[in-house]
């Protein structure tokens, strides 16, 4: 049986939405009647003659993908494929933190490698991302919108949750939010002695355009703009590999919104962040992210309800 095999490969700057290339490599072709026919509206001028390429490949023109979207300015991203990781993503790799033309002329690579170990991770860290509890809606300002009876049960099963898992926990910074503050000072019940610090940076907010778009929830184009930049920051000072200094493991809570944590989710994991979207978290959720000594980025849970009664379970 005859069969037609093809993979399209198309590569673009996301930060400036340039082109890189684009190419098509096409197997075997039907056997009826032998070329396969042309797509409606393709014309042969539109395809480079076939030295233009080596054989079984196709080139396909640059308009196929110069549709790629301008990323907003600050997300830094690389011009690569999508399989690129950027291992300096925290701007903490040693080697962009030393100088290297300061270089001992004596001691040369001695010297640069004793630097390096010197500024290099030592420490994992564990950051928990707690979403509040279920809150009042009805509330005009946000000193009105407190936790419900059940947002308050809710609070109680994360915190028990928390303290169940037997770890050592450093901190629990948290929105400023009523709703977040509400939230973390009855988790706080069950961590005796954790210290709590309160910051505007993790307040809800429309981190970026989603992509696909929803018909539900459009905010203005200022939004975007005001709280984007926000919640990146966010992202840039709370989300990183441990500071050289550090040498045990940390485990750290962080109380805030949904809409914050799945954009750090998908900055932590160099995923696409318009996409954040597309994820959906409970009331209480607890999602696991890990920072290792080399930046590597694992996601071990993600907005982890099990702990609690499936009637206790909401996403307001």
């Amino acid at each position: 049986m005859s069969f037609r095999r093809a993979l399209a490969l198309a590569a673009c700057g996301l930060a400036g939405g340039s082109v890189l290339f684009s190419a098509v490599a096409v197997g075997k072709l039907p056997a009826r009647g032998g070329d396969a026919e042309p797509r409606p509206g393709s014309s042969p001028a539109s395809v480079p003659p076939a030295s233009a390429a080596p054989p079984g490949l196709l080139l396909l023109p640059p308009a196929a993908a110069a549709s790629c979207p301008a990323a907003p300015g600050w997300i830094e991203r690389p011009a690569g494929t999508g399989g690129y990781w950027d291992s300096n993503w925290d701007r903490r790799e040693p080697l962009a933190l030393i100088n290297l033309k300061k270089k001992n002329e004596e001691t040369g690579e001695e010297e640069l490698a004793s630097r390096l170990d010197h500024c290099k991770a030592k420490a994992t860290r564990h950051i928990f991302l707690i979403r509040h509890s279920q809150y009042n809606l009805d509330g005009r300002a946000d000193k009105d919108r407190t936790l419900t009876p059940l947002g308050r049960e809710q609070a109680e099963l994360t915190g028990h949750r928390l303290a169940s898992l037997g770890l050592k926990f450093d901190q629990i910074i948290h929105s400023s939010m009523t709703r977040a503050t509400e939230t973390t000072e009855i988790i706080s019940k069950h961590l005796p002695g954790v210290k709590k610090i309160s910051t505007d940076l993790l307040r809800e907010g429309a981190p970026i355009e989603p992509d696909p778009p929803v018909s539900h929830w459009k905010p203005e184009a200022v939004q975007y703009y005001e709280d984007g930049a926000r919640i990146e920051a966010a992202f840039r000072n709370f989300i990183h590999r441990a500071d050289a200094k550090q040498e045990e493991d940390s485990y750290e809570i962080f109380v805030c919104h949904a809409n914050v944590i799945r954009y750090i989710v998908c900055r932590a994991l160099q995923f696409p962040p318009e996409g954040w979207l597309r994820m959906s978290l409970n009331n209480g959720s607890i999602t696991h992210l890990v920072i290792r000594p080399n930046g590597r980025v694992a996601l071990r849970t993600l907005g982890d309800t099990g702990f609690m009664p499936p009637d206790k379970i909401t996403r307001t």
